[in-house]
Protein backbone atom coordinates (compact mmCIF):
# COMPACT_ATOMS: atom_id res chain seq x y z
CA UNK A 1 0.00 0.00 0.00
CA UNK A 2 2.65 2.55 0.82
CA UNK A 3 3.71 2.63 -3.36
CA UNK A 4 -0.15 3.09 -4.06
CA UNK A 5 -1.65 6.26 -5.27
CA UNK A 6 -5.33 7.23 -4.78
CA UNK A 7 -7.01 10.38 -5.77
CA UNK A 8 -9.76 11.04 -3.78
CA UNK A 9 -13.10 13.23 -4.29
CA UNK A 10 -15.05 15.06 -1.46
CA UNK A 11 -18.32 16.47 -2.46
CA UNK A 12 -20.99 16.46 0.55
CA UNK A 13 -21.62 19.86 1.00
CA UNK A 14 -19.89 22.89 0.23
CA UNK A 15 -16.29 22.01 -0.75
CA UNK A 16 -15.57 20.45 -3.87
CA UNK A 17 -12.10 18.68 -3.33
CA UNK A 18 -9.63 16.80 -4.62
CA UNK A 19 -6.77 15.06 -2.63
CA UNK A 20 -3.58 12.62 -3.74
CA UNK A 21 -2.23 10.33 -1.44
CA UNK A 22 0.71 7.76 -1.86
CA UNK A 23 0.29 5.73 1.14
CA UNK A 24 0.81 7.70 4.24
CA UNK A 25 2.24 10.54 2.43
CA UNK A 26 -0.37 13.46 1.12
CA UNK A 27 0.67 14.75 -2.31
CA UNK A 28 -1.90 17.35 -2.69
CA UNK A 29 -5.55 18.46 -1.36
CA UNK A 30 -6.64 20.95 -3.46
CA UNK A 31 -10.34 22.27 -2.67
CA UNK A 32 -12.98 25.20 -4.26
CA UNK A 33 -15.38 26.36 -1.62
CA UNK A 34 -18.70 27.37 -2.03
CA UNK A 35 -19.63 30.72 -0.39
CA UNK A 36 -21.83 33.31 -0.37
CA UNK A 37 -21.85 36.77 1.65
CA UNK A 38 -24.99 36.64 2.75
CA UNK A 39 -28.01 33.87 3.10
CA UNK A 40 -27.22 30.48 3.74
CA UNK A 41 -26.42 27.32 1.32
CA UNK A 42 -28.70 26.39 -1.39
CA UNK A 43 -27.66 22.13 -2.29
CA UNK A 44 -28.75 22.87 -5.73
CA UNK A 45 -26.60 25.79 -6.43
CA UNK A 46 -24.04 24.11 -4.13
CA UNK A 47 -24.13 21.26 -6.57
CA UNK A 48 -23.69 23.59 -9.56
CA UNK A 49 -21.05 25.00 -8.26
CA UNK A 50 -19.34 22.00 -7.76
CA UNK A 51 -19.65 20.86 -11.37
CA UNK A 52 -18.42 24.15 -12.73
CA UNK A 53 -15.25 23.65 -10.35
CA UNK A 54 -14.25 20.06 -10.77
CA UNK A 55 -11.94 20.11 -13.66
CA UNK A 56 -9.75 23.01 -12.07
CA UNK A 57 -9.68 21.31 -8.78
CA UNK A 58 -8.42 18.14 -10.37
CA UNK A 59 -5.88 20.35 -12.54
CA UNK A 60 -4.33 21.93 -9.23
CA UNK A 61 -4.45 18.69 -7.46
CA UNK A 62 -2.55 17.05 -10.02
CA UNK A 63 -0.51 19.67 -10.92
CA UNK A 64 0.79 19.98 -7.03
CA UNK A 65 1.19 16.27 -7.04
CA UNK A 66 3.25 16.90 -10.16
CA UNK A 67 1.42 13.54 -11.68
CA UNK A 68 -0.64 12.61 -14.66
CA UNK A 69 -4.11 10.68 -14.08
CA UNK A 70 -2.39 7.87 -15.67
CA UNK A 71 0.03 7.02 -12.66
CA UNK A 72 -3.44 7.14 -10.23
CA UNK A 73 -4.13 3.51 -8.90
CA UNK A 74 -7.15 3.79 -7.57
CA UNK A 75 -10.36 6.59 -7.60
CA UNK A 76 -12.32 6.79 -4.54
CA UNK A 77 -14.96 9.79 -3.45
CA UNK A 78 -17.35 10.78 -0.92
CA UNK A 79 -20.22 8.45 -1.26
CA UNK A 80 -22.51 9.69 1.94
CA UNK A 81 -23.64 11.29 4.22
CA UNK A 82 -24.28 14.78 2.80
CA UNK A 83 -26.30 16.48 0.47
CA UNK A 84 -27.78 14.91 -2.36
CA UNK A 85 -26.69 17.70 -4.72
CA UNK A 86 -23.41 17.68 -3.72
CA UNK A 87 -22.78 13.75 -3.98
CA UNK A 88 -24.05 13.11 -7.30
CA UNK A 89 -22.08 16.05 -8.69
CA UNK A 90 -18.79 14.18 -6.71
CA UNK A 91 -20.28 10.29 -7.75
CA UNK A 92 -20.40 11.16 -11.30
CA UNK A 93 -17.30 13.18 -11.39
CA UNK A 94 -15.49 10.18 -9.62
CA UNK A 95 -17.41 7.71 -12.30
CA UNK A 96 -16.57 9.68 -15.20
CA UNK A 97 -12.78 10.08 -14.58
CA UNK A 98 -12.77 6.04 -13.71
CA UNK A 99 -14.10 4.83 -16.43
CA UNK A 100 -12.71 6.77 -18.78
CA UNK A 101 -9.15 5.65 -17.52
CA UNK A 102 -9.82 2.20 -16.63
CA UNK A 103 -9.62 2.88 -12.95
CA UNK A 104 -11.00 0.49 -9.98
CA UNK A 105 -13.35 2.63 -7.74
CA UNK A 106 -14.16 2.91 -4.14
CA UNK A 107 -17.00 4.78 -2.37
CA UNK A 108 -16.27 5.97 1.22
CA UNK A 109 -18.04 7.08 4.04
CA UNK A 110 -17.29 10.85 4.86
CA UNK A 111 -17.40 10.58 8.74
CA UNK A 112 -15.10 7.41 8.68
CA UNK A 113 -12.75 9.27 6.12
CA UNK A 114 -11.93 12.21 8.92
CA UNK A 115 -11.77 9.62 11.59
CA UNK A 116 -8.79 7.88 9.64
CA UNK A 117 -7.22 10.62 8.21
CA UNK A 118 -7.46 12.01 11.79
CA UNK A 119 -5.76 9.37 13.28
CA UNK A 120 -3.09 8.44 10.67
CA UNK A 121 -2.30 12.38 11.29
CA UNK A 122 -2.04 12.30 14.96
CA UNK A 123 -0.66 8.97 15.07
CA UNK A 124 -3.10 8.01 17.74
CA UNK A 125 -4.29 4.38 18.10
CA UNK A 126 -7.59 4.24 20.03
CA UNK A 127 -9.10 7.89 21.05
CA UNK A 128 -12.42 9.42 21.29
CA UNK A 129 -13.57 11.12 18.12
CA UNK A 130 -15.09 14.75 18.45
CA UNK A 131 -16.32 15.13 15.31
CA UNK A 132 -18.21 18.48 14.70
CA UNK A 133 -18.73 19.80 11.39
CA UNK A 134 -21.59 21.63 9.58
CA UNK A 135 -24.80 18.87 9.54
CA UNK A 136 -22.70 16.33 11.92
CA UNK A 137 -22.27 16.68 15.87
CA UNK A 138 -20.95 13.11 16.89
CA UNK A 139 -19.25 11.57 19.77
CA UNK A 140 -17.22 8.17 18.45
CA UNK A 141 -15.02 5.47 19.81
CA UNK A 142 -14.14 2.30 17.99
CA UNK A 143 -15.28 -0.49 19.84
CA UNK A 144 -16.52 -4.29 18.73
CA UNK A 145 -15.07 -4.25 15.20
CA UNK A 146 -16.73 -0.87 14.55
CA UNK A 147 -17.35 2.91 15.08
CA UNK A 148 -20.17 3.44 17.53
CA UNK A 149 -21.38 6.71 17.94
CA UNK A 150 -22.09 7.69 21.65
CA UNK A 151 -23.36 10.70 21.80
CA UNK A 152 -24.53 12.91 18.92
CA UNK A 153 -26.87 15.96 18.40
CA UNK A 154 -30.52 15.34 18.61
CA UNK A 155 -31.56 17.97 16.32
CA UNK A 156 -28.83 20.39 14.08
CA UNK A 157 -25.19 20.22 13.85
CA UNK A 158 -23.45 22.63 15.74
CA UNK A 159 -22.03 24.10 12.41
CA UNK A 160 -25.51 24.56 11.09
CA UNK A 161 -26.30 26.36 14.51
CA UNK A 162 -23.52 28.65 14.49
CA UNK A 163 -24.26 29.17 10.53
CA UNK A 164 -28.35 29.68 11.46
CA UNK A 165 -26.72 32.76 13.53
CA UNK A 166 -24.89 33.66 10.84
CA UNK A 167 -27.18 34.28 8.53
CA UNK A 168 -29.27 36.13 11.32
CA UNK A 169 -27.13 38.83 11.72
CA UNK A 170 -25.66 39.05 8.06
CA UNK A 171 -22.65 37.14 8.47
CA UNK A 172 -22.65 35.48 5.36
CA UNK A 173 -21.48 31.46 5.39
CA UNK A 174 -19.06 30.00 6.76
CA UNK A 175 -20.08 32.26 10.20
CA UNK A 176 -18.08 30.41 12.35
CA UNK A 177 -14.76 32.31 11.94
CA UNK A 178 -16.52 35.66 12.03
CA UNK A 179 -18.50 33.98 15.12
CA UNK A 180 -15.10 33.24 16.94
CA UNK A 181 -13.81 36.83 16.23
CA UNK A 182 -16.54 38.39 17.62
CA UNK A 183 -16.96 36.30 20.54
CA UNK A 184 -13.42 37.60 21.16
CA UNK A 185 -14.89 41.22 22.92
CA UNK A 186 -18.20 39.36 24.19
CA UNK A 187 -19.40 39.09 27.83
CA UNK A 188 -21.34 36.18 29.09
CA UNK A 189 -25.31 36.06 28.54
CA UNK A 190 -26.95 32.79 30.03
CA UNK A 191 -28.38 30.36 27.44
CA UNK A 192 -30.39 26.80 27.41
CA UNK A 193 -27.67 23.93 28.51
CA UNK A 194 -29.25 21.39 26.84
CA UNK A 195 -27.32 17.72 27.76
CA UNK A 196 -29.38 14.57 27.76
CA UNK A 197 -27.14 11.65 28.80
CA UNK A 198 -24.66 11.83 25.96
CA UNK A 199 -26.66 13.96 23.52
CA UNK A 200 -26.78 16.90 23.18
CA UNK A 201 -30.02 19.71 21.59
CA UNK A 202 -28.72 23.13 19.99
CA UNK A 203 -32.10 24.01 18.63
CA UNK A 204 -33.43 26.17 21.86
CA UNK A 205 -30.27 28.14 22.10
CA UNK A 206 -30.81 29.22 18.65
CA UNK A 207 -34.27 30.47 19.31
CA UNK A 208 -33.11 31.83 22.79
CA UNK A 209 -30.04 33.59 21.23
CA UNK A 210 -32.12 34.68 17.88
CA UNK A 211 -35.05 36.60 20.48
CA UNK A 212 -32.19 38.08 22.21
CA UNK A 213 -30.62 40.11 19.10
CA UNK A 214 -34.17 40.87 18.57
CA UNK A 215 -34.36 42.95 21.49
CA UNK A 216 -31.37 44.31 21.12
CA UNK A 217 -28.68 42.07 22.72
CA UNK A 218 -24.60 43.01 21.88
CA UNK A 219 -23.91 40.62 18.71
CA UNK A 220 -20.12 40.17 20.49
CA UNK A 221 -22.04 38.93 23.30
CA UNK A 222 -24.16 36.36 21.67
CA UNK A 223 -21.17 35.29 19.89
CA UNK A 224 -19.29 34.55 23.05
CA UNK A 225 -22.22 33.02 24.78
CA UNK A 226 -23.10 31.31 22.14
CA UNK A 227 -19.64 29.55 21.25
CA UNK A 228 -18.98 28.69 25.45
CA UNK A 229 -22.86 27.02 25.65
CA UNK A 230 -22.08 24.70 22.97
CA UNK A 231 -18.57 23.87 23.49
CA UNK A 232 -19.54 23.26 27.05
CA UNK A 233 -22.20 21.35 26.77
CA UNK A 234 -20.02 19.10 24.44
CA UNK A 235 -17.45 19.23 26.68
CA UNK A 236 -19.21 17.45 29.66
CA UNK A 237 -19.83 14.86 26.94
CA UNK A 238 -17.04 13.82 25.53
CA UNK A 239 -15.44 14.06 29.08
CA UNK A 240 -18.48 10.97 29.91
CA UNK A 241 -17.30 9.17 26.77
CA UNK A 242 -13.47 9.02 27.98
CA UNK A 243 -14.57 7.84 31.49
CA UNK A 244 -17.39 5.57 29.47
CA UNK A 245 -14.82 3.77 27.23
CA UNK A 246 -11.81 3.82 29.16
CA UNK A 247 -9.76 5.66 26.56
CA UNK A 248 -6.82 7.66 26.86
CA UNK A 249 -6.69 9.47 23.31
CA UNK A 250 -9.08 12.49 22.47
CA UNK A 251 -9.05 14.10 18.92
CA UNK A 252 -10.59 17.06 17.79
CA UNK A 253 -11.76 16.79 14.05
CA UNK A 254 -14.66 18.17 11.45
CA UNK A 255 -14.86 22.10 10.22
CA UNK A 256 -15.65 23.27 13.66
CA UNK A 257 -12.10 21.88 14.85
CA UNK A 258 -10.73 25.28 13.49
CA UNK A 259 -11.82 26.71 16.75
CA UNK A 260 -9.37 27.91 19.46
CA UNK A 261 -11.45 28.31 22.35
CA UNK A 262 -13.08 24.41 21.77
CA UNK A 263 -9.43 23.36 21.40
CA UNK A 264 -8.40 25.27 24.35
CA UNK A 265 -11.41 23.82 26.76
CA UNK A 266 -11.06 20.66 25.45
CA UNK A 267 -7.50 20.45 26.00
CA UNK A 268 -7.95 21.94 29.57
CA UNK A 269 -10.35 18.88 30.50
CA UNK A 270 -7.94 16.47 29.40
CA UNK A 271 -5.45 17.34 31.12
CA UNK A 272 -7.51 17.32 33.93
CA UNK A 273 -8.27 13.40 33.07
CA UNK A 274 -4.30 12.71 32.36
CA UNK A 275 -5.58 12.07 29.34
CA UNK A 276 -4.05 13.32 25.51
CA UNK A 277 -5.67 15.71 23.23
CA UNK A 278 -5.00 15.73 19.88
CA UNK A 279 -6.50 18.72 17.22
CA UNK A 280 -6.18 16.98 13.73
CA UNK A 281 -4.01 20.04 11.34
CA UNK A 282 -6.38 22.85 10.55
CA UNK A 283 -5.79 22.02 6.77
CA UNK A 284 -7.21 18.73 7.43
CA UNK A 285 -10.13 19.51 9.78
CA UNK A 286 -12.38 20.36 7.47
CA UNK A 287 -13.68 18.85 4.47
CA UNK A 288 -11.34 17.84 1.91
CA UNK A 289 -10.24 14.97 -0.53
CA UNK A 290 -7.12 13.72 1.10
CA UNK A 291 -9.06 12.21 3.58
CA UNK A 292 -11.35 10.40 1.19
CA UNK A 293 -8.07 9.48 -0.54
CA UNK A 294 -6.66 8.06 2.31
CA UNK A 295 -9.81 5.94 3.18
CA UNK A 296 -9.73 5.04 -0.21
CA UNK A 297 -6.46 3.16 0.01
CA UNK A 298 -7.56 1.74 3.69
CA UNK A 299 -10.89 0.08 1.90
CA UNK A 300 -9.15 -0.82 -1.90
CA UNK A 301 -6.57 -3.02 0.18
CA UNK A 302 -9.19 -4.64 2.56
CA UNK A 303 -12.37 -4.85 1.35
CA UNK A 304 -14.46 -6.56 -2.51
CA UNK A 305 -14.99 -3.97 -4.94
CA UNK A 306 -18.00 -2.73 -5.89
CA UNK A 307 -19.07 -2.86 -9.71
CA UNK A 308 -18.85 0.74 -10.81
CA UNK A 309 -22.40 0.36 -11.84
CA UNK A 310 -23.95 -0.52 -9.38
CA UNK A 311 -22.18 1.87 -6.92
CA UNK A 312 -24.67 5.37 -5.94
CA UNK A 313 -24.03 7.83 -2.73
CA UNK A 314 -26.18 7.42 0.45
CA UNK A 315 -27.12 10.58 2.01
CA UNK A 316 -27.78 9.02 5.08
CA UNK A 317 -25.12 6.72 5.63
CA UNK A 318 -24.09 6.74 9.32
CA UNK A 319 -20.64 5.76 10.56
CA UNK A 320 -21.29 2.66 12.33
CA UNK A 321 -22.95 1.07 9.29
CA UNK A 322 -19.35 0.88 8.23
CA UNK A 323 -17.51 -2.25 8.51
CA UNK A 324 -13.41 -1.41 9.57
CA UNK A 325 -11.72 -4.50 8.33
CA UNK A 326 -8.79 -2.65 8.26
CA UNK A 327 -8.57 -2.13 12.26
CA UNK A 328 -6.94 -5.26 13.83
Amino acid sequence: MKDQICLGIESTAHTLGVGIVKGKNILANATDMFKTDEGGMNPAEVGIHHREVKYDVLKEALDTANLKIEDIDVISFSQGPGLSPSLKAGMEFAKELAKEHNKPLVGVNHICAHLEIGRMLTNTKDPIFVFVSGANTQIIAHEGGKYRIFGETLDIGLGNALDKFGRLIGLGFPAGPKIEQLAKQGEYIELPYVVKGMDVIFSGINTKIDNLYKKGAKIEDLCYSLQETCFAMLTEVTERAIAHCQKKEVILIGGVAANKRFCEMLDNMCKARDCKFSPVPLQYCGDQGAMIAWLGLLEYNSKELIPIDKIDFNPKWRVNEVDTPWIK
